[in-house]
């Protein structure tokens, strides 16, 4: 950040009175710009024993496979985001059930709130961000061709859970040795 978006003078990196951390503060009008983390939203759409996924349309990882998701937008709640992500990226109707996983995956600054939810039809096609959707059941799945830790990870205790018929809400952190698939290291929180 250069520039305060307040006033449009030049900002520096300081700890403001009272903070411990450096922030661009205005240094015209004195204005503190927060940077916090982006918060994903998403979604696993279920139909009966499978789930849909998208194949990426966009970078990153464009060509692989995951579950509809993306950047909360502003004046929604995590449900609605999801929701909406689903609709855009899959032409897909869900209905939001429960939050499935929550991942913290701090070297990015990113927070991933992923939903179980039911497909109310089989009406789905690929949006703009998707080359293909389909529906896969657990041994079709593309494990190798999964574009994020999340996703692999999410889909794991999904159909750990689905045997065991129980879906325990899960919270972890995610940490990247590299972007590789495979190259990273989980933590979960007991719930």
């Amino acid at each position: 950040m250069k520039f305060c978006s307040s006033c449009g003078a030049g900002v520096a990196l300081r700890v403001p009175p009272g903070d411990n951390r450096q922030r661009f503060v205005c240094t015209a009008c004195g204005e503190i710009h927060y940077q916090n983390p982006k918060l994903v939203t998403g979604c696993i759409p279920e139909w009966e024993d499978a789930v849909l996924l998208c194949r990426r349309a966009i970078e990153p990882r464009y060509g692989l496979w995951t579950l509809p998701a993306g950047f909360m937008e502003n004046e929604e709640s995590a449900q609605q985001g999801a929701i909406r992500e689903t609709l855009e990226e899959a032409n897909a109707r869900v209905q939001v059930e429960q939050l499935y996983t929550t991942f913290n995956l701090p070297h990015i600054s990113q927070v991933y709130l992923l939903f179980r939810g039911r497909l109310t039809n089989l009406d789905f096609s690929p949006g703009e961000e998707s080359l293909e959707v389909a529906l896969f059941r657990e041994q079709e799945i593309p494990w190798d061709e999964l574009a994020f830790p999340v996703i692999y990870e999410t889909l794991k205790f999904y159909f750990q859970d689905r045997k065991q018929g129980v879906f325990l809400p899960r919270v972890g952190d995610i940490h990247w040795r590299s972007r590789e698939l495979g190259k990273y290291s989980v933590s979960m929180l007991e719930t």
